[in-house]
This record gives C-alpha cells, structure tokens and sequence, in this order.
C-alpha cells in the first residue's frame, strides 16, 4: 500500500505536542502538510486519537471530505472541503490533547487516509468506527505521532 507523507511545523514525529495546541492552552489544531496521494483517491479522511485514555481511544479531531490532493492546513484552520465532525468532548472540530495530570505522556496519533469514495459515518463516530470505515477500503494512509503530558 502506497504512503502518505504526513508531518508537522510544530512537532517531529514522537516528539512533544507544543502546549499551544491543548486544550489547556489554545486549543487550536497543528498545521499539518502531506504528499503522495494517490490517483483516484475521492476524498481524505483526518483523525487525530489517543489510544492512551483511561476511557478508552479517545477521538480528538475527525474531519471528511477532504479535497484529495497534496496540500496542507494552517494551525486552527479544517483542512480544504473538509466537514469538521464531534469530537469525544462533545464538540466539533479539533479538541486538543488534555490527558490526566500525572499520567505519563499520552500518544496522539494524526491519521491521514485516501479512500476511493466518501466514507459513510455515524453522527458522533469513534475512532472506531472510522478504522472499519477506511481500514479495508483505503487507498493510502499517512500517519505521524506527537506526545503530550500535564
């Protein structure tokens, strides 16, 4: 499977998530870039998830209907064509990393996939559910991990 190059101005990959991006900082998402979509990708599919949460994998940012094509996103801003969706804070749009205070450092995993159609999800989707959505159907994926620690 084909490889989508996916990183951060504000972070390197398994490195520290400034505090500006939490939510007990601004709360705004990171600038993301990427390369190497695939030919006949119809859309791209944003998660950001912590698998670390007491609860849980918890789903910090999903976003669909992506323009497919090479390209990037400002810090704060939805990706282009993109659809912001809840949250697991109840929000929508990206809820940034607030893990319990004395917990190690929690793992943020930022997702990026290439489907060939428009992924069909639930209101209020889990990560999980986005996982059975894209996992079989997905032309190519893209992942980079920050950590984050109060």
């Amino acid at each position: 499977m084909a490889g989508i190059d996916l990183s951060s101005s504000a972070f390197n990959d398994h490195a520290l998530i400034p505090q500006r991006y939490a939510r007990d900082g601004e709360n705004v998402s990171p600038p993301l870039t990427w390369s190497g979509v695939p030919d006949g990708a119809a859309e791209l599919v944003l998660l950001c998830e912590d698998p670390d949460a007491p609860s849980g994998t918890f789903l910090h940012w999903l976003v669909t209907g992506i323009r497919p094509a090479d390209g990037a996103v400002d810090a704060g801003e939805t990706p282009a064509g993109g659809t912001s969706r809840s949250n697991g804070f109840g929000g929508e749009g990206w809820g940034g990393p607030q893990p319990p205070v004395g917990d190690g450092a929690h793992r943020y995993f930022f997702h990026l996939y290439a489907v060939p159609e428009p992924v069909t999800l639930p209101d209020n989707a889990t990560a999980d559910d986005v996982h059975r959505a894209v996992d079989k159907a997905q032309l190519a994926s893209g992942t980079i991990v920050g950590l984050y620690q109060r």
